[in-house]
């Protein structure tokens, strides 16, 4: 019963994480023709931006997604 309510979190957890990758804008979009000045602005404030936000959002799907693959192949839960 466990496994199977882990698996459906890990299905949900899987499409999360294709939402949130998608709706990451590309490395060389962005502020690439302003100065340096407005370059480090951004930089200082990623985490509030919505793109920081995006980032960490990946970040913290990942790391669930890769604990319960590991989890589900190894068969810690019954």
């Amino acid at each position: 019963m466990a496994k199977t309510a882990l698996t459906i979190v890990f299905i949900i957890i899987c499409l999360a994480l294709i939402v949130v990758v998608l709706m990451q804008e590309g490395k060389d979009a962005g502020f690439g023709t302003f100065s340096g000045q407005v370059d480090s602005y951004v930089k200082k404030n990623r985490g509030r931006t919505r793109e920081g936000r995006l980032e960490r959002l990946t970040v913290v799907l990942g790391v669930l997604f890769f604990a319960l693959a590991i989890g589900l192949s190894l068969k810690f839960f019954k």
